[in-house]
């Protein structure tokens, strides 16, 4: 892959980007059709406080398979694919969404700067 320009690995900064851009159309989403308020939650809201959450990670399962990237993604110039080139399928984004809501792998990088939620799904973030 490239160093720079497209194809290249995308940074850090385009990542956390997306993934605010994401998470801020999740948690309006959440809102807006699934009644989360964050400041209206009882303690015993149960699945509630988790909405914004599952609407991000629904929204990764399914964007990624059929455009290529969340929409994060796509408008900050990236595209999710496979790394040894083809479709993602649908059990990489699922594999890929399951780490990146744990968080952890997805702040562990490698000399790439490729998440470890992109190794272990064989997916990579790159500039389109």
């Amino acid at each position: 892959m490239p160093q720079t320009g497209p194809g290249s690995i995308a940074r850090a900064g385009r990542r956390i980007g997306a993934l605010a851009i994401d998470y801020l159309a999740a948690t309006i989403i959440a809102i807006g059709f699934l009644g989360y308020n964050q400041f209206d939650l009882p303690a015993e809201a149960g699945w509630r406080q988790f909405a914004p959450m599952m609407v991000f990670a629904v929204m990764q399962i399914l964007f990624i398979p059929t455009a290529g990237g969340s929409p994060g993604h796509r408008i900050l110039g990236m595209r999710v694919i496979r790394l040894g080139g083809g479709w993602s399928g649908l059990w990489r984004p699922i594999i890929r969404t399951l780490l990146l809501v744990v968080v952890i792998p997805a702040v562990i990088w490698d000399a790439d700067q490729r998440g470890l939620h992109d190794k272990a799904s064989g997916l990579v973030l790159i500039r389109a």
